[in-house]
């Protein structure tokens, strides 16, 4: 069984403020070694339900995190970015039997986690038909597309209440809470347990469960905090300036819509 794992950072246990996502910023190096920690927890978890291949998708900003003499001797490790639509689970293909996601966050606009955005901190709300899109979201129908099931998702309640929106077969853990600027979370080390055990148990169950329907027509609007982003991300073809800085753009083809987020976000 061959799985691919997208690790984030705003989604660990105990991250609360930007300073700690920052690699230029002192409290940065306790919250890289609990991403590692979470990742590896979920190598783990992957390996005692089966995994034979696990691929690791550093994705956090500069894809530069990780602390790659932390993990597995026999895991595949991308870092940095190649600028594929794919993104976050880039060098996905349908070889893979499913997606993790560890220390994913929160969608841009909501009050559930103090480090919310999606993507970028340019947008301040990004919606997928009507929707609120989190990188979950965003991400898994990508999975969906190439028929690889996002099985297990780990980071802020919030989150985890949309997994279970989209999809109660996903297996989520919650490591954290969301209260204004502060977080109600798990110790490190429990949250590493709680991973582990999570991740082995989605990998055990009926995993086509946790496809999601990729839509026919997919319509995209991205509301950006900066006015003159809306209109000059409105040149990218297809897009539409439809006011309040916001843009609208509208494909039948998913990979589009990703491929579109990749220049305006």
């Amino acid at each position: 069984m061959k799985v691919y794992i997208s690790v984030d950072i705003e989604g660990v246990a105990g991250i609360t403020h930007w300073d700690e996502t920052n690699k230029t910023h002192a409290d940065y190096a306790e919250f890289r070694e609990q991403m590692t920690r979470e990742a590896v927890a979920a190598i783990e978890g992957a390996k005692a339900a089966g995994a034979t291949e696990i691929w690791v998708k550093d994705a956090h900003e500069t894809g530069r995190n990780l602390i790659a003499s932390m993990l597995p001797d026999d895991v595949k490790l991308i870092r940095s970015w190649a600028g594929h639509p794919l993104c976050m689970v880039q060098e996905l293909d349908e070889t893979f039997a499913a997606v993790m996601m560890v220390g994913y966050h929160a969608a841009a606009g909501s009050e559930a986690n103090s480090l919310a955005h999606t993507l970028s901190s340019d947008a301040i709300l990004i919606t997928l038909d009507s929707k609120p899109a989190s990188e979950f979201l965003v991400h898994a129908l990508a999975s969906s597309m190439l028929g690889v099931p996002t099985v297990f998702v780990t980071g802020d309640k919030g989150l985890m209440d949309e997994v279970q929106q989209t999809n109660p077969a996903i297996g989520c853990c919650a490591v954290k809470e969301g209260r204004g600027q502060s977080t109600i979370s798990m110790t490190p080390s429990a949250a590493v347990n709680a991973i582990r055990t999570g991740a082995e148990k989605a990998l055990k169950g009926d995993l086509k469960k946790s496809l999601l329907n990729v839509p026919k027509r997919t319509i995209l609007e991205i509301t950006y905090g900066n006015p003159n982003l809306a209109y000059r991300h409105s040149w990218y073809p297809g897009c539409k300036h439809i006011g309040n800085r916001t843009i609208r753009f509208e494909t039948d083809n998913y990979f589009d819509a990703l491929r579109m987020l990749n220049y305006v976000t």
